[in-house]
């Protein structure tokens, strides 16, 4: 399994995950370039995804949703604030409403998506930012940790195919 730890902390309100990937920096990189990648990956096996808007550049924005079991569909979003191929990106991440517009009274998180060269492979630290200890707590409770650990954990699958 790629993640190799995952770590809480509440006095920063942050939420981070490492991970190491046995493939070089540039294909790590490309899981999130391509939306058809990215949708692999995004969401835990039980919640696929499906990117709807792919737009990794300063400004642009990523629009998904994710498919319960049952059929019920969770809408997110990513602005991009910033982008250094293929070292790293920053975002906001929120969740959304059908028409990809924030969910009132929803967390948002500014998350950093960093990778740096690691033996032969590649070190990804994903984390995540939220503007109060409440908002950090309240996508705990939702899952985010097994969440974000079990679609982190999908990538190894994605590049063992090339």
């Amino acid at each position: 399994m790629p993640v190799t730890e995952v770590t809480k902390n509440l006095d920063a309100r942050t939420l981070t995950i490492t991970a190491e990937f046995a493939a070089p920096i540039e294909r790590v990189w490309q899981v999130y370039a391509d939306p058809r990648q990215l949708e692999r990956v995004w969401g835990p096996p039980s919640h696929p995804a499906r990117v709807v808007e792919h737009s990794l550049v300063p400004g642009g924005r990523v629009h998904y949703f994710m498919t319960g079991p049952d059929g019920e569909k969770y809408y997110g979003g990513w602005n991009v604030l910033t982008v250094d191929e293929p070292n790293r990106f920053t975002i906001e991440d929120f969740f959304a409403d059908e028409g990809f517009q924030p969910a009132a009274g929803m967390p948002v998180a500014q998350g950093e998506f960093r990778f740096e060269p690691s033996g032969d492979g590649t070190r990804a630290t994903f984390t995540m930012t939220y503007d109060t200890v409440e908002s950090l707590q309240q996508t705990l409770d939702m899952g985010m940790e097994e969440g974000g650990t079990q679609a982190t954990n999908q990538i190894d699958r994605l590049l063992a195919e090339g």
